[in-house]
């Protein structure tokens, strides 16, 4: 009776959980969905097994490319655009089997722990549902590619489960056992590694799973060939990443920021911060959260700047010694707080990634209720108390859930909160100004953006925006000009969005539907563009940088003004993708010879060398060795040469 009800307990929890989170089915796609999604069109429809491997092999997001990720957006869709609602439906349906996952887990390590099966089911699904129905990870699920922290997630529990089922099977002789370890431990974090490269960390949390949690289920099981699998299997991937991690510690003393507003050094103090924080949220859940648009997060730039540095340094410091010395009175707290921090190892040390994100506590989380579940429904005084609240918790969580994923199916009222939550954030605040303008409040947006640039003056995305809100009122003003060249000379990240922005801009200017943003202004947009240290010295902006001047060339008709910029920027930078995309606007303006003289240009070159390793590298062998840049070059010189010859002959039709 007792396995029913907790079945019954458990589908519940997942019915509240579709529930919880239908109401975020509604919305659109976010920031880095775009720049990452964009890739089922890279290539056209992905039908074919010549589009699928092109298409499989596109990611640079790591240096795996993370392969599986993209092949699971397929159930969704096999072009770009698309519809939304079909990714965030299957990342719903994908973080419910998580939870079942989770669930599973659970009731497999509090059988471990020797756990009476009474008391193991509903502390299983009661841990799982407070995970399952969290608010906190709204912002996961619902954020469509984030599908690439979650599938990771299903690896890993999944490879516990395998190495959990093999332990079993060896401590009691059966064959299979040593099969199930390697797959869940090797095979797993290989999968998982094909998802996003936090995947690697699954041999550090089964190891942090075996030194911290007992086996009592097979008191025999630790005998010394097991120790031995263990150490190979777990001991040695655990012991080759935290190595490569001490690896990069020189860059602390160095003070590099690749290209960060931090160094490295800066990074490690401010984590502690942010850990902090990620455990407030995960303890005091609310509806809002945090914005997803970090950005405007302070680094700490010494133990006490800000103060609160120094204080959450000393806490995550307790909180690990307690995990480790809780691991014989407490092992399942011991293991909750260890097995978080694990999964902290990379995100959230010496890696120069973007500092803040609340998807980064997706799988760390998954074991931290764990402990409050056993408690609640274990033996001890006030039994009605800790009934109630195992009930009430899951209710109060799902309704916080339910609210913040209605939230994220309502675009604009996001747009307005994640710009209310993140103050500093100059993609929050563009985001909400670009919503307001297009709901008919464009001086609302103008106010904000304003606001927002005497606040952080260098940022590009906030004065481009400003330009692009002022020509819907028909005319730019010459502040907003000179705002958005100081931003231009000052940004250091956005070079790729204001190499975008510019090509719509010169696409716009011919139509001169903006007073103040004609030619000569845009000229002085991309001089400033090319006066920014942080863009101008790499070659392959130079191509950039040089292909912004030939498209205003050809705005004026300068034909050979366009394929002299066209063919310098090929002479720093030589690639293939570059000479197509010029040869084209050549063609397209009307002057396909020019065209072909730059394709022609090109083959003298020598391709330049991009410097890219991984799957980035081999996703350029795969195009070389599926002839993808012959059959493009071949098709482009013919479409030229066709187009060339359609306009000699067009004057001798006019003369009949």
């Amino acid at each position: 009776m007792q396995r029913h009800l907790a079945f019954a307990a458990l589908a519940t929890s997942l019915l509240i959980g579709w529930l919880a989170y239908s109401p975020g089915l509604h919305g659109t796609f976010l920031f880095d969905d775009f720049n990452n999604l964009a890739q089922l069109g890279a290539y056209g429809r992905v039908d074919n097994f010549r589009s699928l491997i092109l298409y499989l092999s596109s990611g640079s997001a790591d240096p795996i490319g993370r392969p599986l990720s993209l092949l699971s957006f397929l159930i969704d869709a096999d072009h770009w655009p698309a519809d939304p609602e079909s990714f965030k439906r299957t990342n719903i349906l994908l973080h419910l089997l998580n939870g079942l996952l989770l669930y599973w887990t659970l009731l497999k390590l509090g059988r471990r722990l020797g756990i009476e099966e009474q008391r193991r089911q509903p502390a299983a699904v009661l841990g799982a549902a407070l995970w399952l129905l969290h608010p906190l990870l709204v912002s996961t699920t619902l954020y469509v590619i984030q599908r690439e922290a979650m599938l990771p997630a299903a690896f890993t529990l999944i490879g516990m489960l395998l190495w959990l089922s093999g332990k079993d099977r060896w401590a009691q002789g059966k064959w299979g056992g040593l099969p199930l370890l390697i797959i869940g431990a090797w095979g797993c974090t290989g999968l998982a590694m094909l998802c996003k490269a936090n995947g690697v960390l699954l041999p550090l949390m089964l190891l942090t799973m075996e030194w911290t949690l007992p086996d009592r289920s097979n008191p025999g099981g630790d005998s010394r060939r097991f120790r031995m699998a263990r150490n190979i299997l777990l001991g040695i991937p655990s012991a080759f990443l935290i190595l490569w991690l001490l690896t990069k510690l020189p860059g602390v003393f160095r003070g590099d920021t690749y290209s960060r507003p931090w160094t490295i050094g800066q990074r490690l103090l401010t984590e502690p911060r942010i850990i902090c924080d990620y455990l407030l949220q995960l303890w005091v859940p609310r509806a809002t959260g945090t914005s997803v648009f970090n950005d405007g997060y302070s680094a700490s730039t010494g133990w006490l700047h800000p103060w609160t540095t120094l204080p959450c340094l000393m806490a995550v410091l307790l909180l690990l010694t307690a995990g480790f010395m809780q691991r014989q009175r407490q092992p399942a707290l011991a293991f909750a707080i260890l097995f978080y921090f694990a999964g902290h190892v990379l995100e959230s040390t010496v890696i120069p990634l973007e500092l803040y994100f609340e998807h980064r506590n997706y799988l760390p989380a998954m074991m931290m209720f764990w402990p409050l579940a056993l408690w609640l429904t274990g033996p001890g005084p006030l039994p009605y108390l800790r009934f109630a609240l195992s009930a009430l918790l899951p209710l109060i969580l799902a309704l916080l859930c339910h609210a913040r994923a209605g939230i994220w199916g309502k675009p604009y009222e996001q747009a307005e909160l994640l710009a209310n939550l993140a103050p500093t954030s100059p993609r929050a605040q563009a985001n909400a100004a670009s919503y307001e303008a297009h709901e008919g409040r464009p001086d609302l947006a103008i106010h904000r953006l304003k606001s927002a640039l005497a606040q952080m003056p260098d940022e590009a995305q906030l004065s481009l925006n400003l330009i692009d809100i002022e020509c819907l009122l028909g005319a730019v003003t010459p502040q907003t000009m000179e705002m958005a060249k100081f931003s231009l000379t000052h940004n250091r990240q956005q070079a790729e969005l204001v190499q975008n922005w510019l090509v719509q801009k010169i696409n716009d200017v011919s139509e001169k539907r903006c007073a103040g943003l004609d030619i000569p202004a845009l000229n002085s947009l991309i001089q400033a563009f090319k006066d920014n240290p942080y863009f101008s010295q790499a070659a392959g902006r130079q191509l950039d940088l040089l292909q912004l001047q030939g498209r205003v060339a050809l705005v004026q008709k300068d034909a050979d003004g366009a394929l002299n910029d066209f063919n310098a920027g090929l002479a720093a930078f030589p690639k293939p993708d570059g000479a197509l995309v010029q040869a084209a606007l050549l063609g397209e303006a009307g002057f396909p010879r020019q065209g072909l003289e730059h394709l022609e240009y090109y083959k003298t070159l020598k391709p330049a060398d991009r410097g890219l390793s991984g799957m980035a590298a081999l996703h350029l062998k795969l195009l070389d060795h599926e002839h993808y840049w012959d059959t493009e070059f071949d098709a482009m010189a013919r479409q030229l040469r066709e187009d060339s010859a359609a306009q000699a002959a067009a004057p001798t039709k006019v003369g009949r």
